[in-house]
């Protein structure tokens, strides 16, 4: 048997930040050699909020160099843009006509965003776990890196498989492969550095929730010096009085490669006027060589877009089989 496959992607909305890279960027550089992977810029997801035009390109760009930089490796992975292979806008329709419309509103994420857009809430927010559930199946993955509050979505994509199978596969032969999800414990929810209970995001409008993968020194030192705590002597993990605590333990613990019980025996008995400047040394130590091979990257845009190019013509190659499986399977007529 071959390596398993495994499909996942990041949205370009602006330089990667901590949370992405911890919770799933360096899981998919880490485990990359174990599996067959397809990793995507998901700039169609992008627009399904408010987008600037003039950026989304650019953005996509950054983020492809961001995945090299970051470790990953074209022996094992194929990188590529999700709008350059159209295969995905076509099976979301397909899918769109055997998804029942109550299992798209019960989707969490879509209460909570649309509730933030009020009336102009478009039809792709409430319709993207759909095309999220196209670009898992056009490649028939095996597993998809998720985390925690993407969970909801692939059990929808579960579920759709279940469903397109009994209503279109022919006995005891399925179209649509059954994905199970990938998901790792650390690293998998990394926090706002100015709220320990909600997660760090590039939507947030505080650039101060954030430490991005692109961030100088001294904006790194900034934040880390401005990030909440508590007056509370004494670091520890697990205190759910104490998440920003808990927080900052973890990203240490993650940047620096130290075990738990090693983090907790250095820490315990800090002050947060000694653990900061420590956090941000190693913070500033861990991201330094992947800003360095970014900016290689980046000079060398020919580099770039033969990498993307590359990508777009070997996933486009899978996910027109895919295609073609799903609409004989539907009773279309193919091309002459």
């Amino acid at each position: 048997m071959g390596r398993q496959r495994v499909l996942s992607g990041v949205q370009p909305t602006g330089n990667l930040h901590l949370g992405n890279y911890l919770g799933a960027i360096r899981n998919w550089v880490e485990a990359q050699s174990e599996y067959e992977n397809y990793l995507f810029i998901a700039d169609l997801h992008a627009i399904t909020v408010p987008h600037d035009p003039k950026t989304l390109a650019a953005n996509t760009y950054t983020l492809a160099a961001l995945y090299l930089a970051c470790g990953l490796d074209l022996s094992h992975s194929t990188i590529f843009v999700q709008s350059h292979v159209s295969a995905h806008c076509e099976l979301t329709w397909l899918l769109n006509c055997v998804t029942p419309l109550n299992w798209l509103e019960d989707m969490i994420q879509f209460k909570e965003k649309a509730v933030k857009q009020g009336e102009n809430v478009g039809v792709g927010l409430l319709d993207y776990p759909v095309l999220m559930a196209a670009d898992i199946l056009l490649y028939q993955a095996d597993k998809v890196p998720v985390g925690e509050d993407q969970k909801q979505h692939l059990e929808l994509t579960r579920d759709i498989v279940n469903r397109f199978n009994h209503l279109f596969a022919k006995k005891g032969k399925s179209v649509l492969k059954l994905p199970d999800p990938l998901i790792r414990k650390q690293g998998a929810r990394v926090m706002s550095l100015t709220d320990g209970t909600k997660k760090m995001s590039k939507s947030d409008p505080s650039e101060l929730s954030r430490i991005n993968l692109l961030d100088s020194a001294d904006e790194i030192s900034k934040k880390i010096k401005r990030c909440k705590t508590d007056p509370i002597r004494g670091l520890t993990f697990d205190d759910a009085e104490r998440p920003e605590c808990h927080n900052l333990l973890m990203l240490y613990m993650l940047l620096s490669g130290k075990s738990k019980e090693e983090v907790v025996i250095e820490c315990q008995d800090m002050g947060w006027g000694q653990f900061k400047p420590l956090l941000a040394e190693t913070t500033i130590t861990a991201l330094k060589p992947i800003q360095e091979k970014y900016q290689q990257i980046m000079v060398d845009k020919g580099y770039l877009e033969s990498v993307l190019r590359d990508g777009r013509e070997k996933a486009g190659a899978i996910a027109q089989q895919t295609l073609s499986k799903v609409k004989a399977a539907m009773g279309y007529s193919m091309p002459l």
